[in-house]
């Protein structure tokens, strides 16, 4: 496992593809933790470059 943290879109790109090859990973498995990070690192990069503006 060789996680980094997600620095631009293309790192977004690339952690998605990965994502998408271990999502069905066995719970318990080095997949499965590492699956946990990835969608961890996602949703910390899609919050602060993405955010989702409430309508008032």
């Amino acid at each position: 496992m060789n996680i980094q943290p997600i620095r631009n879109d293309d790192d977004l790109t690339n952690v998605f593809i990965r994502l998408e090859s271990i999502f069905q990973a066995e719970e318990g498995t080095s997949e499965a933790e590492e699956m946990e990070i990835l969608v961890s690192l996602i949703e910390a990069y899609e919050d602060e470059y993405y955010p989702i503006k409430c309508r008032s």
